[in-house]
């Protein structure tokens, strides 16, 4: 049911002349010849489009349909059928984007590549998927051997057929808890289950991670039998797309969450708990956790400390709170952490106390997890820095490291925090990165690679060399990324030069979307080719036109040819695309700080920090310009105004304090040294 032809069996949303509106969009569905058709209507800009559907996608909680917008390529109609009973609130039309407009010029408009089902959904709803996708005529011509997910997505295919298909593993596919090969025991006196057989072969997972993560596609389609990081790129525990805990925020899928988990470290799968063929749970309700977990402590009163069989004496409940996607799809965390309301008000994270009792504060629920367990667990000092630079606040490289270098921290989170580590410093020693590029954890090699630009260019290649080598296409191709145009040695050219193939093929794989033709565009420019540059750029903005990054990407190669006017000229362009982008506003004044139009780049640098006031780098900017432009005092008013806004404020602090001491403000210099004690 992940995909299908839209019959009448298959098909569940009411097209009995039903219509749906969502601010300026209107809907109506409804079946004409025996066909099941769709008139989109947008007053916006005046449109009204029939479509055909071609195909349902999806089937519970919610039913999305495929319309073609132009031959081979398909789109998610923007309102889909909520799939829950009345009861629940179902059975009706919604819009996808049900909690906001989402006007034309987004990238997120149902007509814009990041709504596209051939390049964002379909190697995970349809067996065996190829994209093939045309550059030159930016075109798919999409093809697939089983229409939805059957048993070729997980087994693969071999000569023979039944005979011969094998899982990655050699492992069975049922949980291995009460098997020949091993069970989960509860021993002695022990609350929580130990394995006991041999060691698990997990390997069979990496064909989960395939569907079941937020990733970057390397090869056009995927093989069950290859390993999840010579096939995808994965993104990692970065904001915004977590929580500074690490707690899931935007639709990221299960793997980041999985990773970090105490569960999977100690050996627990995904069959543990989901059946291999349907993916149901097992067991319903708290049994499922019971299955490792004694229930005389942890499935009684003292433990979770609601009435029995209550939504609150539920494990998920507390342990694994869910948030809700495409409007109705509500998802669990898989990280199982402990709920910790004491850090909600300190890191903006959220807790399982309050997701019910939304009537509380943080206050309440901490000091009522305070009293039934006693006080929480100190956090060690790596824990502790690694909140704050998922908070975005600044932590030294001494500290930056130590995260990295701590073994006690899961592998997923020690190799974000490695990627991140430009947060600390924008240059790196090879020293700082060497410990790192023959780590045996895969996650932390792909980690240096990513952060190997950081090294001044005469050091990298010798420190980055060993990558280009790696067993991992993901990691390889990511420091051939690093590695364009450094010079190397003979020897590791021969190696870079397949790194590189690899890394040209990931970004084809993209280039349907405007990261993958940025992407091109940036290599050109390592390899000083600037005409293949500026026409991947160019490139990039034909095809995704709300994208910021196309813009200013090609603007900044325009500055660097000296031509201020196709600066002017193209971030103009960006700005009449994208009027309410805070990166294009603020993009625009650095154009005329650079043309020395000062007092016009103040207003522009002041509307792109109102326009998104969390980026310090823009309040900071803003306060700059005012100072450049004879307005000190306002400059300092302004910073005082706005630091509280912002989690890292050592940068607005210093700021301040040397604006305050250039006019000798002694009452302004008083206020940012107390800011600064205070944080």
């Amino acid at each position: 049911m992940a995909m299908a032809l839209p019959t009448n069996k298959n098909v569940l949303g009411n097209f009995k002349q039903q219509s749906a509106q969502h601010h300026t969009q209107t809907a109506l569905f409804f079946i004409h010849k025996d066909e099941y058709q769709a008139t989109i209507t947008d007053t916006a800009n005046k449109t009204s489009q029939t479509f055909t559907i071609k195909y349902t996608f999806g089937h519970y909680p919610l039913q999305q349909y495929l319309v073609a917008t132009k031959p081979g390529t398909y789109q998610v109609l923007p309102f889909a059928w909520d799939a829950r009973t009345e009861q629940q609130g179902g059975q009706r039309w919604y819009h996808n984007d049900s909690h906001e407009q989402i006007g034309t010029e987004d990238r997120l408009h149902w007509r814009q590549p990041l709504q596209n089902w051939n390049g964002m959904c379909a190697d995970c709803h349809s067996d065996q998927l190829t994209r093939n996708y045309s550059e030159h005529n930016n075109s798919f011509d999409s093809h697939f051997s089983g229409i939805n997910v059957g048993c070729v997505s997980c087994h693969g295919v071999k000569e023979g057929h039944l005979a011969d298909i094998k899982p990655l593993s050699t492992a069975p596919l049922a949980s291995s808890i009460g098997t020949a090969l091993g069970k989960w025991m509860l021993t002695g006196d022990a609350t929580t289950a130990t394995w006991i057989g041999p060691a698990r072969d997990n390997e069979f997972m990496q064909t989960c991670y395939a569907c079941h993560a937020l990733r970057a596609p390397l090869t056009d389609g995927f093989n069950t039998t290859d390993k999840f990081l010579d096939q995808f790129s994965p993104r990692l525990i970065i904001p915004p797309l977590y929580h500074a805990d690490g707690q899931i925020k935007e639709e990221v899928y299960v793997y980041g969450s999985f990773l970090q988990s105490k569960m999977f470290k100690k050996g627990v799968n995904c069959l543990d708990c989901h059946d291999p063929h349907t993916m149901k749970l097992k067991i319903q309700g708290n049994g499922l956790c019971l299955q490792c977990h004694k229930a005389s402590e942890f499935d009684t009163a003292t433990h979770h400390n609601h009435q029995a069989f209550s939504q609150g004496a539920l494990c998920v409940n507390c342990h694994m709170p869910d948030t809700t996607y495409m409007g109705v799809d509500k998802r669990r965390d898989h990280s199982f952490k402990i709920p910790s309301p004491h850090l909600s008000d300190s890191f903006g994270t959220p807790n399982a106390c309050n997701d019910c009792h939304q009537q509380q504060n943080n206050q309440w629920a901490a000091k009522a997890i305070k009293k039934w367990f006693g006080a929480p667990k100190p956090q060690t000092q790596s824990q502790q820095y690694l909140l704050a630079l998922r908070q975005g606040q600044g932590i030294s490289l001494a500290a930056h490291l130590a995260i990295v270098s701590d073994n006690s921290i899961s592998e997923i989170d020690r190799a974000s925090a490695l990627e991140l580590i430009t947060r600390s410093t924008p240059s790196l020693l090879a020293k700082h990165l060497a410990p790192y590029v023959q780590a045996p954890e895969d996650l932390i090699r792909l980690a240096a690679a990513r952060a190997g630009n950081a090294i001044e260019p005469k050091q990298r290649a010798q420190v980055m060399a060993p990558l280009l080598d790696d067993p991992l296409k993901s990691v390889r191709s990511a420091a051939a990324q690093a590695l364009v145009g450094i010079p190397m040695s003979q020897q590791s050219v021969k190696l870079f030069t397949r790194a590189f193939n690899e890394l040209v093929t990931a970004n084809k794989n993209s280039a349907w979307r405007g990261e993958g033709r940025i992407n091109q565009g940036n290599i050109a420019l390592q390899e000083n080719n600037l005409i293949a540059a500026e026409a991947a750029y160019q490139a990039s903005i034909k095809i995704d036109p709300f994208f910021a990054a196309s813009y200013m990407n090609l603007a900044d190669l325009y500055r660097a040819k000296q031509r201020e006017d196709l600066v002017a000229k193209i971030l103009t362009q960006g700005r009449q695309a994208l009027p309410i982008s805070a990166e294009m506003v603020y993009a625009y004044g650095l154009h005329l700080v650079r043309i020395k139009n000062i007092g016009q780049a103040v207003d522009h640098f002041k509307q792109a920090m109102q326009l998104n006031p969390h980026n310090v780098q823009f309040a900071y900017t803003y306060a700059l310009a005012l100072d450049g432009n004879q307005q000190t005092q306002l400059a300092i008013k302004a910073l005082q105004l706005v630091i509280k806004d912002y989690p890292d404020k050592s940068t607005l602090i210093e700021l301040g304090q040397y604006l305050a001491g250039k006019i000798k403000s002694k009452d302004d210099l008083e206020w940012f040294t107390k800011a600064k004690i205070e944080q």
